[in-house]
C-alpha cells in the first residue's frame, strides 16, 4: 500500500460533458467535509459576502474565484496575498477544472468532483478523508495505528517480520516561525512526495500529524532493509527544496524498530521502540538514523 493506494477510478481526470459538480473541503478548516455545490459563479474568500466564506489567516478578503463556461468550470485567483493553486501549481489566469483536483485556498484545501453520480463520489471523497491526510494524500494516523495492528497480527500467524520507521523534519517550528505556515505546508507535502519514491508500493506511508510520518515495511528478510531505507529517506530530504522562489535546506531524523513475529505482541510496543530510536538520531546531531538496541518478538 504505497503512496498511490488510495487513488479511485471514480476520482480519475477524464474529459466530463456533465454540469453537475461541487467542491469539498478536505483540509485547513474545522468544516472539513463540507460540499459545496456549484449551481453559479462562485467566490470564495475570508469576507462574509463571499459565497464560501473560509474564516483564516492565510485566505484573503476576496480570494479566489469558481466561473462556470458551458459545461465546464474554471478557477481564478482574484490577486489574493498567498495565491490560489490547483494540484500544488499556482493558477495563473483562467485555470480549467478536472475531476478530482485539488485547489488551495491560502491554508485551506478543497476538492472539485464533477460529472456522473455526485453524491455517490462525494460519499466515497468522505470516506477517503477518514483515512487519508488531506494535505499529504498519504494514509493518516487512525488509518497508521489500525493497519499497524492488523499487519503485526498477520506477522504474527504467518512468522513474517516488519519494519518500522518513524521520522520528522528536523527544525522544522523554525521554518514556519520563519517562511510562515503556507511554506511549512507546502514543504511538508514535497516532504511526502519525495518519501514516495524512496518506498516500494507495498509499503505503508502514514502522516501522523504535524511534520511526524510513518512508514511500515512488510515482508523483510531481514533488519538491515529498514536501516537501509532509513538511510535513503535521510540522504533524499537533504536535497534542497523548491517552493516557489525560495530554496529550503532541510533534514530529517529517524527511528528504526524491527517486529520478527514470532509472537503477538501490542503495536505501541514497537511503536516506542522506533521512538526512542528517533530520540537518539535527533540527540546525535540530526540529520541520521537510529536503530532500536531490541528487536521486539
Amino acid at each position: 500500500m504505497g503512496l498511490d493506494s488510495t487513488r479511485t477510478n471514480l476520482l480519475s481526470k477524464e474529459p466530463l460533458l456533465s454540469a453537475d459538480a461541487c467542491l469539498i473541503l478536505i483540509y485547513g478548516s474545522s468544516d472539513l467535509g463540507k460540499r459545496f455545490a456549484l449551481t453559479h459563479d462562485t467566490t470564495i474568500g475570508r469576507d462574509t459576502s463571499n459565497d464560501i466564506c473560509i474564516d483564516m489567516s492565510f485566505v484573503s478578503r476576496q480570494h479566489a474565484r469558481v466561473t462556470r463556461k458551458e459545461t465546464r468550470w474554471f478557477v481564478e485567483d482574484l490577486g489574493s496575498r498567498n495565491g490560489t493553486q490547483v494540484n500544488g501549481i499556482p493558477a495563473e489566469g483562467v485555470t480549467r477544472l478536472d475531476n478530482g483536483d485539488q485547489i488551495k485556498v491560502g491554508g485551506a484545501i478543497f476538492k472539485y468532483i464533477a460529472g456522473g453520480n455526485v453524491e455517490a463520489l462525494f460519499h466515497e471523497e468522505i470516506y477517503r478523508m477518514t483515512i487519508v491526510d488531506g494535505l499529504t494524500q498519504v494514509h493518516n494516523k487512525r488509518y497508521f495505528m489500525e493497519f499497524l495492528d492488523r499487519e503485526m497480527a498477520r506477522c504474527s500467524r504467518y512468522d513474517r517480520p516488519l519494519s518500522l520507521l518513524l521520522f520528522d523534519i528536523d527544525k522544522f517550528k523554525g521554518i514556519n516561525d520563519t517562511y510562515g505556515h503556507d511554506v511549512g505546508d507546502a514543504l511538508i507535502r514535497g516532504f511526502a512526495r519525495r518519501l514516495g519514491e524512496c518506498i516500494r508500493n507495498t509499503d505503508t506511508a502514514a502522516r501522523l500529524g504535524g511534520d511526524e510520518f510513518a512508514v511500515i515495511l512488510e515482508e523483510l528478510e531481514d533488519t538491515a532493509v529498514g536501516k537501509r531505507v532509513a538511510e535513503k529517506i535521510v540522504g533524499a530530504m537533504r536535497e534542497e527544496f523548491v517552493i516557489g522562489e525560495r530554496r529550503l535546506a532541510v533534514s530529517t531524523s529517524v527511528g528504526v524498530s524491527f517486529y520478527k513475529g514470532t509472537e503477538e505482541i501490542p503495536a505501541d510496543v514497537i511503536v516506542k521502540q522506533a521512538d526512542q530510536a528517533l530520540y537518539e538520531a535527533k540527540a546525535a546531531g540530526r540529520n541520521t538514523y537510529g536503530v532500536s538496541a531490541e528487536e521486539a518478538a
